[in-house]
Order: structure tokens, then sequence, then C-alpha cells
């Protein structure tokens, strides 16, 4: 067993009952305090979600492969970006969680959060330039070479890897989903952010589909690999990596450009 492996096994309780402490303290602000009643309970049913494809991503029997093939490694960047992430925005986990988490931990984030300097940090870190710089570098960083190969020996800079994963994923999205408390952007701009955004992910996806080198020879070494089965294996991982974010970058913009073009929007303008 590898020393990466060892760290992700070691890994998969406490990033268990961390998702749960989450779900529990979401359950509680929306059941038990009043002022959190009016969220939809679709919403609670999203982050639920969110939730639980982070858990299919770090702690199911699926992560203990990531280390096998490439195309386990990309669901688990899919789950991790695409899917968990505007799921659980979608739930308005700021709003909830704030009436569902300990009194006391409540005030001390709250006289944090009046800072002048964490305003204009908060303000920074939810900028839709600072979101799409973060995930895109995020997405090329981790995949370059000799950056998954480090994250493939090292159990440290594994879990590094798949946070800056979370953590970049929830920043690109925040300004699309704009969950409580955001600051207004245009939603026009949403689609072009979407679009940019799109053209990094297909420059990956349309190299390992269509390379004809192994670009991960960190994968050579695994138990019943050949050379053909890791080019196989990474046009899989290409290929679905193009298919995912295609179909839910473009959801995602008809959505926005359909509220856009409504009645109601137009009467606005």
């Amino acid at each position: 067993m590898t020393a990466h492996h060892t760290a992700s096994t070691l890994a998969e309780v406490p990033i268990a009952l961390t998702l749960l402490a989450i779900a529990g303290f979401y359950v509680r602000g929306h059941l038990q305090r009043p002022w959190s009643r009016g969220i939809q309970s679709w919403r609670a049913v999203s982050l639920l979600a969110g939730l639980f494809a982070i858990w299919i991503a770090l702690s199911s029997p699926l992560s203990a492969l990531d280390h096998e093939f490439l195309t386990v490694h990309m669901v688990q960047h899919l789950l991790l970006m695409s899917i968990a992430a505007p799921l659980i925005l979608m739930g308005e986990p700021v709003l909830v969680l704030w009436a569902g988490l300990p009194l006391p931990f409540v005030k001390v984030v709250r006289r944090l959060a009046q800072r002048p300097s964490m305003r204009r940090l908060g303000s920074i870190l939810v900028s839709p330039v600072w979101c799409w710089v973060a995930a895109t570098g995020a997405l090329a960083v981790w995949h370059v070479p000799a950056m998954l190969t480090l994250t493939m020996q090292s159990g440290a800079w594994h879990a590094i890897a798949k946070a800056s994963f979370v953590v970049t994923g929830l920043l690109f999205w925040w300004p699309v989903v704009q969950p409580w408390p955001s600051a207004p952007v245009p939603r026009w701009s949403m689609v072009l952010y979407l679009f940019l955004a799109m053209l990094p992910c297909d420059i990956l996806s349309a190299f390992l589909v269509f390379s004809e080198r192994i670009a991960y020879s960190v994968y050579l070494p695994m138990p019943g690999h050949t050379s053909l089965s890791v080019l196989d294996d990474q046009a899989v991982a290409g290929a679905l990596m193009w298919t995912v974010v295609t179909l839910v970058y473009l959801t995602a913009g008809t959505i926005l450009a359909t509220r856009l073009l409504s009645p109601r929007a137009l009467e606005a303008v």
C-alpha cells in the first residue's frame, strides 16, 4: 500500500464526519430557527446532495481508485467543482448554517465579519474576476503532469489538491448562483463568464482525448496497466470532462439566459 493510499484511507473518516456535521447543522438551522423556515425544501435537498457528491469524491470506495485511473481522478474533479459546488450554493448554505450553528461560534464569526478588513477581503474573494481566475488556475495547475504526479506520491499534496477543488469550485459558482450574502452582478455577464470558463476545460479535454502521447506516465507502473490502457484511460477521462462540463455550463447558461429574456426581466430593463 502506497503512502498516498494510506493517507487517503486515514482521511476518509474525518471527511465523512465533517460532512455529517455540516449536514446536521444545516438541517438544524432549516427546521428549528424561524428565520430560516422560508428556505424552500428543494434548497435543503440540493445542499445535502452536494455534500453527498463530496463524500462520493473523497470518502467512498471510488476515492481509493484515483491513484490507479485518471478517469477516477477526473470524476472526483468534476464532482467537486462542477456538481457539488453549485448544488451546495443553491441550498443557501451561509444563511441556513448561520441559523443552525452554535451561538458562541456565530458570535465569534459575526465579530470577525464586521471588521472592515474582512469585509474587503470577502468582497475580493467573491468578485467574478477572482473567482474565474482561482478556478481556472486550480484546473491548470493540478493537471500539469508534474503536479499531478506530486499529488499521487504525497498524501499532503493530494489533500491540498482536493481541498482546492472544493474551495475554488465554490468560489467559481458563487457569482453565478449568488447565494446570500452576494453583491449584485449583471446576469448577462455570467453567461459570458460561463462561456469563458468552458474554454480552458475544452482545451485540456481535447488534449487528453486526441493526444497520442501519455500525459501522465505516473499511471504506467500501476498493476495491470499497459501503455495502451493508460492512453485509453486518458482519452476516457478527457471525454468525460468534455461532456460533463459542457452539459453543466450550458445548462446554467441557458437558465440564466432564459431568466434574462423573460417578460418580467425585460420590463425591469
